[in-house]
């Protein structure tokens, strides 16, 4: 388990190759959410094919949950989050599979403060034997120092790096000490030492550590370094923080109750709850470890949280919202991001439009139009339509040149639909999600302007074998009789003319009216007739090459889309769990709130550094 941990930890560092993405990871996620929730062999071996098997050991309820679904996150995200955004998460899961391999009856605690705070004076307060040395050299912490009160720590002290001949246990009553039974008690050096080795320890410990007592004094309580580079950052760790105000024999009474006001106002602004009326938060307290005033509480409140075996999970759950927040820009998305119907239409209406689709319907229309007039129609009208075509093609006027084509191109219509509905898929995104996005949409636009030539091609041209209706030959014929009824009348007259039949004027007059004047009468009625069928053909023949150009387009670009918005929702499911949201509990993180409304006391405003040493020389 440990080592599949350790494999996450390293590919978000960036020291090994990424996996590729397996896309039949969120079918089998799918699988597992709808199996019975037992934790059994099923979720092993879904997570054993992906290199990942799931954490195991002490961690359960919430936690647990919350450390697998980091742990599937880590490994869904491997090829669409840099690796730099997941090595705090890589970070935090190996730091979890280190510390449940470990002795769980132990709880870690560091004793942490500036340079003269008193704090290795403190340590030795609590042994109740001199352990840590401690004068006016500084600095004069310059290396860790660890005292057990119990057996079993060894492990734990191997993984903080404190060699033997540092580690100290207490002389004889202070093993007897049973409140303190599994307490181990860690004096780190100066964290504003001068020597860059000792900071790089306590920066070293303070990320291994269960809890950490911050020394403080009248002095330097309210030194920006110490708020700005660790009790901001560690605000979301306030169950497992202790600040206490050391030195207290150098104030009175009144004057170390206003420090102490002074230093809660501090913390809440660094935005740390403070653990005041049972509410969860850091534990504030003011002593004196020289002369022994407070330092009974405060071993008892240790006594406690020890007995209370729930610092390593409290520190891990305090962890894992940390690497959540810091996660939160990569997975969280602004309104609600996806393709919608109206998207989905306006790139169907792009494609067809690229391809032609409402210029090949009307063009449907037309011949069949032209079909109608032209199988109906009066031979004396056709011949002279054929005389004005013939006269056009051949004129050299320069208004009946074509036009220079001003619109864009089917290959920039295409680009432009792809452009478009990738920026509306992607719109809302987080920057890693929103390229991969776009990515897939360019991917499939690659040879989409090729791909619609070729179906329409292979569809054919609807224009250029229009189906006939079954009244065309009955039109035809209507036609032939108008016109042997005209040629008739003619010849008639001209035989009358010419003397070979009797005169006779009316008949032939009226039979050549009725050949003249049904004629165009018949060639009306077909191209009445003919405009309904012709508008449904044409109609029927965009409809098809549209629905063509759509599938295509769905194939190519909105599918992959749709692929990569899903892998984003599973991915943010994942994200849900493991930063918390679902627990109705607040956490903030560096003064961020996360979910719901943060508890504590009332946040008062910005302070300056100035500020702040005014309030510690008023103090003073």
């Amino acid at each position: 388990m440990s080592d599949a941990v350790s494999d996450v930890g390293s590919g978000a560092g960036g020291q090994a190759e990424p996996k590729r993405w397996d896309d039949g990871l969120i079918a089998r996620r799918a699988a597992e959410r709808a199996a019975p929730q037992g934790g059994g062999v099923g979720r092993e071996e879904v997570d054993d094919e992906d290199g990942l098997p799931p954490l195991g050991g002490v961690y359960g309820g919430s936690l647990r949950t919350r450390l697998d679904a980091l742990h599937e996150l880590v490994g869904l995200s491997r090829t669409r989050v840099e690796n730099d955004a997941l090595a705090e998460a890589g970070r935090v899961l190996d730091e979890a599979a280190a510390r449940q391999r470990l002795s769980a009856r132990h709880t870690v605690v560091a004793i942490a403060g500036a340079t003269g705070s008193g704090k290795s004076t403190l340590f030795n307060a609590l042994a109740g034997v001199p352990v840590s040395d401690t004068g006016l050299r500084r600095p004069t912490t310059s290396a860790p120092i660890a005292l057990s009160w119990s057996e079993g720590a060894a492990g734990l002290l191997d993984r903080l790096g404190i060699p033997g001949r540092l580690r100290r246990r207490p002389l004889a009553g202070g093993a007897g000490d049973a409140e303190l039974q599994g307490l181990v008690l860690i004096d780190l050096p100066d964290h504003d030492s001068a020597v860059t080795a000792h900071r790089d320890q306590v920066d070293r410990l303070l990320g291994l550590v269960d809890a950490v007592i911050w020394v403080v004094d009248p002095e330097k309580y309210a030194d920006a370094a110490l708020h700005e580079r660790y009790l901001r950052p560690l605000a979301g760790h306030a169950e497992i923080t202790f600040v206490v105000l050391n030195q207290t024999d150098r104030l009175g009474t009144e004057a170390a109750d206003l420090v102490l006001d002074d230093l809660r106002r501090l913390l809440d602004e660094d935005g740390m709850a403070l653990g005041e009326h049972g509410e969860p938060g850091a534990t504030v307290l003011a002593l004196s470890a020289l002369t022994g005033d407070g330092v009974p509480e405060l071993r008892e409140l240790l006594g406690r949280f020890v007995q209370d075996r729930t610092a390593p999970e409290r520190r891990l759950s305090a962890d894992v919202d940390a690497a959540a927040a810091r996660l939160r820009p990569v997975y969280v998305a602004d309104g609600r991001p996806g393709l919608g119907e109206r998207a989905r239409e306006e790139f169907a209406d792009r494609l067809a439009l690229a391809v032609g689709a409402q210029a090949a319907g009307e063009a449907a229309e037309r011949v069949w139009r032209r079909g109608a007039i032209r199988a109906c129609g009066t031979p004396w009208l056709r011949l002279y339509r054929w005389y004005e075509r013939v006269r056009a093609h051949g004129s050299t006027d320069p208004r009946l040149e074509n036009p220079v084509e001003d619109e864009l191109t089917a290959r920039q219509r295409v680009e432009q639909a792809v452009r478009i509905v990738s920026d509306d898929a992607s719109r809302g995104l987080p920057g890693p999600w929103a390229h991969a996005v776009r990515e897939a949409a360019l991917r499939g636009a690659d040879g989409l302007p090729e791909a619609l030539d070729e179906l329409t091609v292979s569809m054919g041209d609807p224009a250029a074998r229009p189906p006939r209706p079954a009244w065309w030959p009955a039109a035809v014929f209507a036609q032939v009789v108008m016109t042997f009824l005209q040629i008739f009348g003619a010849l008639w007259l001209v035989a009358q003319i010419a003397g070979v039949v009797e005169p006779l004027l009316w008949p032939p007059v009226l039979i050549m009216i009725a050949g003249i004047v049904g004629g165009p009468l018949v060639e009306w009625a077909c191209a009445a007739a003919v405009r309904g069928p012709a508008r449904r053909y044409g109609q029927e023949a965009e409809r098809r090459l549209r629905e063509a150009a759509s599938a295509c387009g769905r194939a190519r670009v909105l599918d992959p889309i749709a692929a990569e918005l899903m892998r984003y929702r599973e991915v943010r499911e994942q994200y849900v769990t493991a930063s918390g949201a679902t627990r109705g509990v607040t956490t903030r993180i560096g003064g961020t709130r996360i979910g719901g409304t943060r508890i504590g006391a009332t946040k008062l405003g910005p302070t300056t550094t100035m500020t702040r040493r005014a309030g510690a020389a008023r103090a003073r």
